[in-house]
Order: C-alpha cells, then sequence, then structure tokens
C-alpha cells in the first residue's frame, strides 16, 4: 500500500467538489515526545486512510498537529481509530464554524523537526509548564479587566482579517519572530495579566511556557483557540468579542466569526476579508481580492500574473523554471503587487 498519494492535486481538487459526501473539517493537536515520528507518520497515514480522511498532518518528536476533513458518516470510525492511540486518547477536536468540510484534498502526513516553527530549544525551559487555560467566558471577564493585556500570537496576515477587540497584533510574518517581539513588547508589564490566543490553540502552548520561562507572572491562554472560542460563544449565548474572520489554513482561507469585515481589498481598497492566492502557479501569492477584482484580474495579483496565465502551460512551466516561489509565507500580504491595506494594523 503506497503511503503517499500520488495524484496530479487538480483532479483530487475537482472531485472532492464534485462528490456530493458531507465531511467535517476537524484540527487538533497534542505535544507529546514521540520516538520513531516516521513509524507513527506511516500508522496514522494508514488508519486515517482507511476512513477515507483528508488533511494535513505534521508529526515530529515533540507531537502532533492535524487540519483533516473527515467524511461526517465515518465520524465514530475515525475517533475509534484516533482514541486507540494512547496519547491520543480524549484528545479535543476543533471543529469549523463555518464549513462545508471541503477544505482539504488529500491527505498529506509530514515528518518534521517540529510541529510548530517556533525556534526555541525546548531543553532550555519546561514547556509543559504552560499558562492558565481559560474558556470563552473567563477570557472575556479577563479582557474586561484593566488590568490584562490581549496578544494576539498569530501573524499579520490573519489578524488583519480578524482579532479580538483591543488585542496587540504584532506585525510578523512568523511565530518565531512574534515569540521575540512579544517578550520585548512585555517586559515592563511583568505582573499584569498576559492574555494569548491563536487560532486553535497550538502556538500559545509552547508561547505560553516560554514568556513564564521569562518571568511574567500571570499567563493566561485560550482554551482551543478563536475556533473554540467561536463555539462556546454561540452555544452560551456569550458576548463576541472577536471581530472579523479567523484565517484557517485549509482550502477555506477562513470563517467568519461576526459580521464585521475590517480588511480592505489589496487591489482596489473597497472593504473586503477573502483571502485567495494568485491563479499565476508562479506566483501564487496570498493576498485579499474582492469579486469584482477577481473578475478584471482573473483571479491573480497583477496584469503581469494574468498575462502569464493565458500562456501556453509549456510557457507558463518555463517562465517560472528555476525560481522556487514556496508558499509564499514571508510576503503574504506584503508584495509590491499589494496596493491597499488597511489605515491601522
Amino acid at each position: 500500500m503506497a503511503l503517499y498519494n500520488r495524484v496530479n492535486g487538480r483532479v483530487l481538487k475537482e472531485k472532492m467538489r464534485s462528490l456530493p459526501e458531507k465531511r467535517v473539517t476537524v484540527s487538533f493537536y497534542r505535544y507529546h515526545h514521540i520516538q520513531d515520528p516516521m513509524a507513527f507518520r506511516d500508522e496514522l497515514y494508514r488508519g486515517l486512510e482507511s476512513v477515507n480522511v483528508l488533511g494535513r498532518i505534521y508529526v515530529a518528536n515533540e507531537g502532533v498537529n492535524a487540519q483533516i476533513s473527515v467524511p461526517e458518516a465515518a465520524i465514530d470510525l475515525f475517533k475509534n481509530f484516533l482514541y486507540k492511540i494512547s496519547f491520543l486518547n480524549g484528545v479535543r477536536l476543533n471543529v469549523a464554524i463555518q464549513d462545508d468540510g471541503k477544505s482539504f484534498f488529500k491527505l498529506k502526513i509530514l515528518v518534521r523537526k517540529k510541529i510548530v516553527a517556533d525556534g526555541l530549544d525546548d531543553n532550555s525551559f519546561d514547556v509543559t509548564a504552560t499558562g492558565q487555560h481559560v474558556n470563552a467566558k473567563e477570557f472575556n471577564n479577563l479582557a474586561d479587566n484593566e488590568n490584562t493585556i490581549i496578544v494576539d500570537m498569530r501573524n499579520h496576515y490573519e489578524s488583519e482579517v480578524g482579532h479580538f477587540k483591543n488585542a496587540i497584533r504584532p506585525d510578523v510574518d512568523t511565530f518565531r519572530e512574534e515569540l521575540q517581539l512579544v517578550e520585548d513588547l512585555m517586559k515592563e508589564h511583568k505582573d499584569k495579566n498576559l492574555l494569548m490566543y491563536c487560532t486553535g490553540g497550538i502556538r500559545c502552548e509552547k508561547a505560553s511556557a516560554w514568556m513564564r520561562h521569562q518571568g511574567f507572572k500571570n499567563v493566561f491562554q485560550l482554551d482551543g483557540g478563536i475556533i473554540e472560542y467561536a463555539r462556546q460563544v454561540k452555544e452560551l449565548g456569550l458576548e463576541n468579542k472577536f471581530i472579523g474572520k479567523n484565517f484557517v489554513f485549509d482550502e477555506r482561507l477562513g470563517e467568519r466569526i461576526s459580521d464585521d469585515i475590517i480588511a480592505v481589498c489589496h487591489q482596489c481598497g473597497k472593504p473586503c476579508d477573502d483571502h485567495t492566492n494568485c491563479k499565476n502557479d508562479g506566483c501564487h501569492l496570498l493576498f485579499i481580492q474582492c469579486r469584482e477584482c477577481a473578475e478584471k484580474f482573473d483571479g491573480c495579483c497583477s496584469e503581469a500574473c494574468k498575462e502569464i496565465i493565458t500562456m501556453p502551460h509549456e510557457d507558463q512551466k518555463e517562465i517560472r523554471r528555476g525560481i522556487n516561489k514556496g508558499r509564499q509565507v514571508f510576503k503574504k500580504g506584503r508584495s509590491g503587487n499589494i496596493l491597499f491595506k488597511p489605515d491601522s494594523h
């Protein structure tokens, strides 16, 4: 049995969108020492593929971080398999808020050095000594406390479309950069309540332990992140202090938490918070584009890219030969093609 999917991505994506099967988008993570990440990766692949789970999962010596799409009819089978893995038994499953389940089109499990790139030496501090986990109600109470500083532990392109009211939103490209910046910003406020949040909670697990190691006394983290907060707010009828969209790392690129649109189209400046990737495979820039500009530029970030996608496929391949654009991690929202940004970030 092949433990990698070798079918063309475009074919898989079209197949997924055409199927009537109902699916659910789920994320989970767990920090745990995995002695043989590659063997665990293969075990996980076999089990998840057997119940038609799709998604992207990172496995490392320090644990597992997963964003997946599960067939609705196979939820129980999926849970039975997952919970039989001792360190994942009972792990919280964050279910997407705004979702048709068609968020992934193939199963991809990668072995990495870390499940989140943080640049920290885990041997230099106790990674299990995390901050105090708080639920949505407790988060709201802390947010109303004048002695609390709220910090968004996500990247600039994530907080651009949505964030908690009054949160500090560091203008960074990576989590690694943010840890140092937050430490510097907060060094004169070590006795205040440091209230941290991220998408699903995983970044705050490591960040809160690091900040405690740096001498911060009152460190709190939103349990389950924005995803779980939104679920609890709706279920319990609490005040929603999150404005805008929650950026997510799958085909959806975002799920709406409030009706507020706080970002703008990067091409015309009109209110918009819909992320997309440039249609030119040689660019693939992540940016915000309204429907009118999507039609005008044919889904591209610029006239130059629009012209390229009209060329024969082989000519396009020749143009991008030898140019490694990757996932444009460091250029999301910072490209020279981005003409409009919000007045303040």
